[in-house]
């Protein structure tokens, strides 16, 4: 029964981030994440191929097109996926505390990071965050 609920559980979580990414099938995606090798499955039998978790990656070349980020810290696992995002990219963070400390981490973060929060949607989880970034490079050698 328990795998029966973090299936529908995953399912869910991958529904909320395909509707606010819109990722092609043809996207780089990378998921980080005490989940992340559950949804990249999950993911892959949607017919999304390039799916990737930091343990599945030789080295980090900031060639993802979209993050997804999930689990306990995901200030961590933001850090984690920020080596693998490419400038121009989008994340989709899931918080699943009920603090909302957590949430005003996870946005200075992602400010920080040089995304800008397009959206936030509820789900059974938490609450998911999706931002997106453009032309992050030319924002660093400005500073």
């Amino acid at each position: 029964m328990a795998e029966i609920c973090n299936a529908l559980d995953h399912d869910q979580v991958i529904d909320v981030f395909v509707g606010l990414a819109r990722p092609s099938p043809l996207d780089s995606v990378i998921i980080t994440g005490n989940e992340s090798m559950e949804l990249c499955l999950s993911l892959r039998r949607r017919g999304f191929a390039r799916v990737a978790t930091p343990a599945t990656c030789r080295m980090p070349r900031r060639r993802h097109v979209i993050g997804l980020v999930t689990g306990q810290n995901p200030v961590a696992a933001l850090a984690q996926a920020s080596p693998f995002l490419s400038v121009n990219s989008a994340v989709a963070v899931l918080i699943e505390s009920r603090e909302g400390k957590t949430s005003m981490t996870v946005r200075h973060r992602l400010q920080e990071m040089g995304f800008r929060i397009e959206a936030g949607v509820r789900c059974q989880r938490g609450f998911v965050l999706f931002a997106w970034r453009r032309g992050f490079s030319q924002m660093e050698q400005a500073a």
